[in-house]
């Protein structure tokens, strides 16, 4: 969890809520940028009053970010309650936040890196007492990593700093710094009072319950004994704008009951997962992607407004038939707002020991890996780019972005089995000479078939925009160099996929065509081919039960393309036969978190699971308990394969240091692995990352942190996959809240929009 620019060691292992793998997620949601949707509305037109519920995963554990165990509530009490002196923009660039500093800048470089903040001299606590150099001294001292009787989560920056001092008058601070530090401008946010840092036992137990001052819009009020709710209530000892909010609630709700939540109408905001962004599109009458479908053949306008009504009120029906009467009415209260989430999943490989630490193996696992494909599943339906994501340090709606993963991002099957073969991982057809060759042949029809599933996709879309009145493809546009890159796979599918009429197609659909590789490939073409044509023509039509019937058919399809790939395996495919070394087969042990918050995790991991299959490499998936998945896992190194997610961070150059920092042997024995579980490295990467923490220059710290994402692909002991969608129901007034992606909440502005 990223906390106030604290990076802390838990990954985001249960990633989505169980229904976030409904491929008909994003039907409903609004408008929205990548970057964030919150429904900006200017102060002047939000109302003054009100409570604002918002619901989150866990209650606070602790009121201090800076301890292992704080949550997302605890991020969130600092917010709305501490000073933070540098606030993020939609691209996660850090801005000086003026309600606490006329300014802050590097005044020296020589001998010592010095900064000098100037602080609003009309920042007060709730105490009375300004804010100054005695805070950051102590917030120093307490995170600088000196004294372990503080149970601190890191002290990176804290750690460099020499001294603190004050400046010229009580409203400046100078900080000089015993080593260069890059990221300055992400320490002392959020900012606590001096005494709750004075001492190892107001750090560690007291501010788990209580803060000892405030300086925020917000204060805390209550917490009830079992902290299911914490009660924040407007400061008026705030000098900056006055909160347009009455209180915020934070109540802890967890993910697999916000949907029966939001039902009763029990919070105001939350975090939710796919199929509930469903449910509340199709309680507000929208049924898919918005299109004017009702009005198709229209005379007029006013014509296809009224059928477009009419066709909103029927869903509203359906809807109210689906989920009840009175679920249906809350739930059309609220609207889904999104963003891409400031946090990635990615594939981590343990390189420890076993055939992965090989780095050729690793290397063949990403090569076997078909990013693409996995980005558009997860996020299918939700609005949002499906791009893979390219880097390890940034997201790629981060200022700085750049697609660095090369030859290692991308899927070639050929150069991922000359790996295995280089490194000795040999494969035996069952069948001899003749029966590899026809396997191979039978292979290629498959993979031809599969890009046939995505041609049908696609033609649905052609149709889709011409019902639309809006522009149908050019001819010749897929085979063109910017079609996104698939153009080979679009001639391979036109080339191997056989078009039917409707009545040849009826003629086989119900019945096998042969029990052999090719024969069941082609059914599962033509099947896929089928279902696609249907369910293009139910979207248009808007009927629940046609959609049903279409959806039904393509898992069908979809159950025969696998018959076709066992198939395959049976007749000895060598880019599907298992391949061993040494008479030991090459199988990894692939772990996943079980439980509903991780549906979406373990769908890609068994796309993944197939996709390694193809160049011989076997999978064991074991499904372990959630809460143990980490500590007794990821964390020991007990697996090969495994998916969580890793929260992004606006200081790359420090903060995500410990994730790749080549393990080191401990005085124990054992390895010191930091935050690393894939558990490679090497030294010009570590190289790189300390040069970059030292490095004052953007350009030149932006091309350090460039060599090391590049590096890092190369020891192939993580590989992104894509960046997570962040998906917020809120009620329709509500204002300047929903799908924050990185930008830093402003907690005052929240509110209810007037009228």
């Amino acid at each position: 969890m990223l906390v106030a620019g604290v990076l802390l060691p838990l990954p985001l292992a249960a990633c989505g809520d169980s229904d976030s793998q409904d491929s008909e997620a994003g039907a409903g949601l609004g408008s929205a940028e990548a970057a964030g949707d919150v429904r900006a509305t200017e102060r002047a037109r939000v109302a003054s009053g009100g409570t604002l519920r918002w619901a989150v995963d866990a209650a606070p554990s602790t009121f201090n970010v800076f301890q292992p165990d704080s949550t997302e509530a605890t991020k969130r009490v600092a917010a709305a309650t501490l000073p933070t002196l540098f606030t993020l923009d939609k691209h996660g660039r850090p801005q000086a936040d003026e309600d606490f500093l006329r300014g802050a800048e590097v005044t020296e470089t020589e001998p010592r890196q010095t900064v000098v903040y100037k602080l609003n001299p009309k920042a007060r606590w709730s105490d009375g007492r300004r804010l100054g150099a005695a805070d950051f001294r102590a917030q120093w001292k307490a995170l600088r990593g000196k004294n372990n009787a503080y149970w601190t989560a890191r002290n990176a920056g804290y750690d460099r700093i020499r001294k603190v001092t004050e400046g010229e008058g009580a409203d400046e601070v100078k900080v000089i710094f015993g080593k260069p530090y890059a990221d300055w401008r992400s320490l002392f946010t959020p900012l606590y009072p001096k005494q709750a840092m004075s001492s190892p036992k107001v750090f560690n137990d007291g501010v788990r319950t209580s803060l000892p001052a405030v300086a925020g819009p917000f204060r805390v009020v209550k917490a009830d004994k079992d902290r299911s709710r914490t009660v924040l209530k407007r400061n008026h000892r705030w000098w900056g704008e006055r909160a347009k909010l009455d209180r915020i609630v934070l109540t802890a709700v967890p993910r697999d009951k916000v949907a029966k939540a939001l039902a009763k109408g029990k919070v105001d905001v939350a975090d939710v997962g796919a199929a509930t962004a469903e449910r509340i599109g199709s309680a507000n009458g929208l049924g898919g992607p918005q299109r004017p479908d009702a009005a198709k053949g229209a005379k007029n306008a006013q014509e296809a407004r009224k059928r477009e009504a009419e066709l909103r009120e029927a869903r509203k029906r359906k809807a109210r038939e689906r989920f009840g009467a009175s679920a249906a009415r809350q739930l059309g209260k609220y609207e889904v707002r999104r963003a891409l989430d400031p946090a990635y999943t990615q594939l981590t490989l343990n390189g420890a020991s076993g055939p992965l630490a090989d780095e050729r193996v690793r290397r063949a696992v990403a090569r076997a890996i078909d990013r693409d494909e996995l980005a558009e599943k997860a996020l299918a339906g939700t609005g949002l780019p499906d791009d893979p994501l390219g880097s390890h340090l940034r997201m790629a709606d981060q200022d700085g972005y750049r697609d660095n993963s090369g030859a290692f991002g991308s899927a070639d099957l050929d150069s991922a089995q000359s790996l295995l073969a280089d490194a000795g991982w040999k494969t035996g057809g069952l069948g001899g000479a003749g029966a590899d060759k026809r396997a191979q042949d039978a292979h290629a029809r498959d993979r031809a078939e599969d890009r046939s599933k995505e041609r049908g996709k696609e033609d649905d879309k052609e149709k889709e925009k011409r019902a639309d009145g809006g522009p149908a493809e050019p001819p010749g546009a897929a085979g063109s160099p910017d079609a996104g890159g698939r153009a080979p796979h679009r001639a391979e599918a036109e080339a191997s996929v056989v078009r039917l009429t409707a009545a040849q197609i009826a003629r086989v659909v119900d019945r096998p065509l042969g029990l052999s590789v090719s024969a069941t490939a082609q059914r599962a073409s033509i099947l896929a081919q089928a279902a696609h044509s249907s369910l293009a023509s139910a979207r248009q039509a808007g009927s629940e039960r046609k959609l049903s019937r279409a959806k039904a058919a393509l898992e069908t399809a979809e159950k025969v393309r696998a018959t076709a790939r066992e198939l395959r395996l049976l007749a000895g495919d060598p880019a599907s036969a298992v391949r061993s070394k040494d008479g030991k087969p090459l199988a990894l042990r692939f772990v996943l978190p079980g439980g509903k918050g991780s549906a979406q995790l373990r769908e890609t991991g068994k796309r993944i699971a197939r996709m390694l299959t193809e160049v011989g490499i076997r999978t064991q998936i074991k499904e372990v308990p959630g809460d143990s998945y980490f500590k007794d896992h990821i964390a020991t190194g007990e697996y090969d394969l495994a998916l969580y997610s890793w929260p992004a961070t606006a200081f790359p150059a420090t903060e995500a240091r410990p994730i790749f920092a080549k393990p080191q042997p401990a005085s124990d024995g054992s390895l010191l692995v930091e935050q690393n579980y894939a558990r490679v490295g090497t030294d010009r990467i570590d190289q790189l990352f300390e040069q970059a923490a030292g490095e004052l220059d953007d350009g030149r710290r932006r091309a350090l942190m460039e060599k090391a994402d590049r590096r890092i692909w190369a020891v192939a002991g993580s590989l992104p996959l894509y960046q997570r969608p962040q998906l917020v129901a809120a009620k329709r007034d509500l204002a300047n809240v929903g799908a924050f992606g990185f930008t830093s909440p402003v907690y005052e502005d929240m509110g209810y929009r007037k009228g």
